[in-house]
């Protein structure tokens, strides 16, 4: 397996530097900078490329080999008028981007809003600090403070009387600070930062998108850039909806197992497959890791080797919990991405290796305190790919 490791670029708090003392030999990136919908030059390409790989000739080697991700734009999504150019210039840049050998992009297909969390420093036992979603706090934003249109339809009286109590109880800070974990940005995500007027009326763009709709428009845009994927050896890695399932009245529609066969049988190209987010997956007590890194194990072009610990009492709700420590047999999940390599050698096929990267790690030790990317601080992330780096040599020797 290839280690990999996200950097957010010259402003991430951890540096080129830091990330070569912790082993890992690939560089997951992206060109932030860019706003949704416009071309990655290929000369910022190249410079983003020199700045992680400028010390490799007197220095433990790094190399970016995985982009995560190319936004994909909103009018993508809603298949407006004129959104071709949209897709033509997302596959302009994935066209630039293999010119300079960087050919697995992760991406994914969410409406409105990525990856959400509601608490972004959830304490642990330990004292270390986790991320966390949880239900009850989720639901007193969505009728309390958003104030969504027929928001109520999807609760039970008995949960909109106890997100009424939770809203009751909080301070104005409180359900700003709440407010904001949910809709201002988190990183690494690709949709805009939003503001609550703002945010009400792009979720009223989706009043009439439904799950059908949502991933029709996907597999259109699915029709114009995998021949251009093929063609230039691009791998492309769809990253599941997190949590996996709808929300605020919007359609999610890579969060199970049988959502990742119909996206098969609709778009069969080589180049079509996914990153297994093993914590997203498994933040849906429905979802068998193990058995999905075997079945889509051809499919899998990138992993996040992260887990989750639900709430017993609320199965929404969950916390980011320690890579090898959690609701799923992360042993089991990497013994079946490692039959997949062998599967691969046998068969010949070139790109064998998958790459894997530890994710949303603790804030523990020096890092508390310190002003850090959510989830991505130093210290835990580094826990995280040594015990998965320990799980994956002693699964080989075997």
């Amino acid at each position: 397996m290839r280690e990999s490791w996200r950097w957010f670029g010259p402003d991430d708090p951890v540096t080129i530097t830091d990330i070569r003392q912790t082993g890992a030999t690939d560089i997951v990136s992206a060109l932030h900078h860019i706003p949704a919908g416009e071309v990655w030059p290929l000369e910022a390409i190249k410079a983003h490329k020199n700045l992680i790989e400028a010390g490799n000739s007197d220095q433990a080697p790094l190399y970016w080999t995985v982009v995560e991700s190319i936004p994909v734009h909103e009018d993508i999504k809603l298949a407006r008028p004129g959104h071709e150019k949209y897709i033509e210039a997302w596959a302009q840049s994935m066209e630039n981007l293999a010119q300079c050998g960087i050919k697995t992009i992760c991406y994914n297909f969410m409406p409105v809003i990525d990856w959400t969390r509601t608490d972004l420093n959830y304490q642990l036992p330990s004292g270390a600090y986790a991320l966390r979603f949880d239900q009850k706090k989720f639901a007193a934003f969505d009728l309390f403070i958003l104030q969504r249109e027929n928001a109520s339809a999807e609760y039970s009286e008995a949960e909109i009387a106890e997100a009424e109590d939770i809203f009751n109880a909080m301070s104005a800070k409180e359900r700003e600070q709440l407010t904001e974990n949910i809709i201002a940005g988190l990183p690494g995500k690709m949709t805009e930062s939003y503001g609550l007027d703002d945010f009400r009326a792009m979720l009223a763009n989706y009043k009439d998108v439904n799950t059908q709709t949502l991933r029709k428009n996907l597999f259109s845009f699915l029709e114009h850039v995998l021949p251009r994927a093929e063609k230039c050896g691009v791998k492309l890695a769809i990253h599941p909806d997190d949590p996996p399932r709808d929300m605020l009245g919007l359609p999610r529609i890579i969060c199970t197992a049988d959502d990742l066969d119909i996206l098969f049988e609709a778009q069969p190209s080589p180049s079509n497959g996914i990153t297994l987010c093993v914590g997203t997956y498994s933040s849906r007590p429905d979802n068998d890791l193990p058995a999905m890194a075997r079945q889509f194990g051809p499919r899998i072009h990138f992993s996040h080797l992260r887990g989750v610990s639900r709430d017993p009492d609320e199965q929404r709700s969950f916390f980011e919990a320690s890579h090898l420590d959690s609701d799923i047999d992360m042993v089991a999940v990497i013994q079946e991405l490692l039959n997949e390599e062998k599967r691969r050698a046998k068969t010949g096929q070139a790109d064998e290796d998958i790459f894997i990267r530890p994710d949303h790690g603790f804030q523990m030790m020096d890092d508390i305190g310190k002003q850090v990317n959510p989830g991505y601080s130093t210290i835990g992330r580094m826990k995280g790919l040594a015990e998965v780096r320990g799980v994956i040599r002693a699964l080989s020797r075997t």
